[in-house]
């Protein structure tokens, strides 16, 4: 068996194995197989209604994104509120700015 032991403070912590391994111990057990949760895709669109927390969290004003994307502050707002639902060529653009992959109504 192929395990990694991670101590801490010179004592033994964890105990780190393949996960073949890991499955043959539990069968061995008589325990069900573990099942791995499915991960959040990274590249996944974003949902539109983060558009304010991506905005934020690139510390652009509601005035810089817009002055950017080419649309009024008062537009982004109202995107940024769910009052309107912007065009592709405006979630395009607000995709860009962001560094983000795409959108997902």
């Amino acid at each position: 068996m192929n395990v990694q032991v991670i101590e801490r403070d010179g004592e033994p912590e964890y105990a780190v194995l393949p996960w073949a391994e890991y499955q043959a111990l539990l069968q061995a057990a008589g325990k069900s197989p573990a099942v791995v949760p499915s991960q959040p895709d990274a590249d996944a669109p974003k949902p539109l209604s983060e558009l304010t927390a991506l905005r934020e969290g690139k510390g652009l004003s509601r005035d810089e994104l817009a002055r950017a994307v080419g649309i009024s502050p008062h537009y982004l707002g109202m995107i940024e509120s769910g009052e309107r639902q912007p065009d592709a060529a405006i979630l395009r653009a607000l995709a860009w700015v962001l560094g983000i992959s795409g959108w997902q109504a």
